[in-house]
């Protein structure tokens, strides 16, 4: 086993309860020397999976809180852990930690205790990532797509993937060793078969990163047009709250003001820009310049037009630049009538609210769908959809090598190449890099 580590694993800051966690070779018998047990049981006979009452003793300090024991493997790191459950002061918390630390701990890394949990099997790399997406979710959609892959649900399609392409490898080994046996020969379409399968399942999964990557980052959405359309006002009232100001004076918004709402759980990511027509003002201009840059980079831009009247030149610049993109083009101060004399998607009124709650059911539907599922297989890490796509590839070249007649050692090569991607996405062919990268993105304490 590994030197013990200790942090502490609930945020920092004061609270009803905090947690101490210790891991690795003797985490008891730093225990028998900070806890005092309130009955008979002495620590080094604690039963695993208790909690028991007592005395905890930080660095100048006692408190009065909990300890429970968790027996390796049957624990979240897979090693012998303990964990103290004190008051949640600064204070207090600290205190324990490092007098955790005076007794032979050394302070965890950012994500050591599940990256500890992955060294021992307990998890794989994708629920590692998994759990972190769920800890940093900041949408439903978002925790369950994390929770998706923390349950290992991506891990078992993989290794699905990984053994029909093991079941291919087979019959091609065996010609390689055995050519005079006509292995191969007998069995091609079988081994082809078996190849492709693998290589639909991967397109299927390919195919949905876009709904994924929108599942767990969310919807970025830019509001544009010309001045004094209510670009702000509308934002606010998608808010629910006043986040821009709002003026009649033309050019008010300079810097693109943010905000976010949740959609049926999915997160849009909210930007008013400033408004497009020509000006002479250099620093209007620079921001101008910023909201049609921001055009470009967004799922879908929601084009503000004044309703009340006819469309000018500014107008027409602003569905020019935004022709080309996923946009709503929403007439607005349709309290005023409407006379803008152009085909649009939804008319609304900033002022009275009305509609604002069709056009966030338009904007749903624009970038979601109506089918939209966060609960079955997805990609929404980019890592996996490099890897996938690596795959993708080799056995395409794989599957018209075979159908070419090169011989089965090449066709392997391939195939390997594949089960090897396949393999950095559970965590088995991943390099050390990968790994680190992924548990830096964790918290000290987790």
């Amino acid at each position: 086993m590994e030197r013990n580590i200790a942090a502490i694993s609930t945020a920092l800051g004061v609270g009803g309860v905090a947690i101490i966690r210790i891991s690795g070779e003797s985490p008891l018998d730093i225990a028998e020397r900070m806890f005092k047990p309130l009955g008979k049981t002495e620590v080094k006979d604690f039963e695993p999976y208790k909690m028991y009452v007592g005395e905890i003793y930080g660095e100048g300090f006692t408190d009065f809180g909990m300890c429970v024991f968790f027996k390796g493997p049957k624990s979240y790191t897979g090693e012998d852990m303990v964990e103290f459950h004190c008051h949640g002061g600064i204070a207090i918390s600290t205190g324990i930690l490092k007098k955790a630390f005076a007794l032979g701990a050394r302070p965890a890394t950012n994500g050591e205790f599940t990256k500890r949990a992955f060294m021992n099997g307990k998890m794989s790399l994708s629920s590692c990532e998994g759990l972190i997406d769920m800890i940093n979710g900041e949408s439903v959609s978002g925790v369950k797509a994390g929770y998706y892959l923390y349950r290992e649900k991506l891990t078992e399609k993989i290794k699905y993937l990984q053994s029909r392409l093991t079941y291919a490898l087979a019959f091609l080994d065996v010609g390689i060793d055995y050519p005079e046996e006509g292995v191969v020969e007998d069995n091609t379409e079988e081994v082809i078969a078996a190849v492709e399968e693998v290589r639909e399942e991967i397109k299927k999964l390919l195919s949905g990163y876009g709904k994924g990557r929108i599942i767990k980052h969310g919807v970025k959405v830019s509001l544009i047009g010309k001045p004094n359309t209510g670009k702000s006002s509308i934002l606010n009232r998608l808010l629910d709250y006043d986040k821009a100001i709002v003026s009649p004076v033309a050019g008010t918004t300079r810097d693109a003001v943010e905000g976010q709402i949740d959609i049926d759980g999915i997160r849009f990511n909210l930007y008013d820009t400033a408004g497009i027509h020509g000006t002479g003002d250099g620093i209007e201009s620079v921001g101008i310049e910023m909201s049609k840059k921001l055009t470009y980079g967004s799922d879908v831009c929601i084009v503000v037009i004044d309703g009340s009247s006819p469309l000018d030149k500014d107008d027409e610049e602003v569905l020019s630049c935004s022709k080309d993109m996923t946009r709503i083009i929403v007439a607005n101060k349709s309290d005023k009538g409407i006379k803008c004399g152009v085909n649009f998607d939804i008319a609304v009124s900033a002022v009275s609210g009305e509609n604002i709650e069709e056009l966030k059911r338009k904007l749903f539907d624009v970038t979601c769908g109506a089918n939209i599922y966060t609960g079955g297989d997805m990609l929404t890490e980019e890592r996996h959809y490099n890897s996938l796509k690596e795959a993708e590839l080799s056995l395409s070249d794989g599957i018209e090598g075979f159908k070419a007649g090169n011989t089965p050692d090449f066709v392997a090569l391939d195939i390997k190449s594949a089960w090897d991607s396949l393999g950095e996405v559970s965590g088995e062919t991943a390099s050390e890099k990968i790994i680190d990268e992924i548990f830096a993105k964790f918290c000290v304490g987790k």
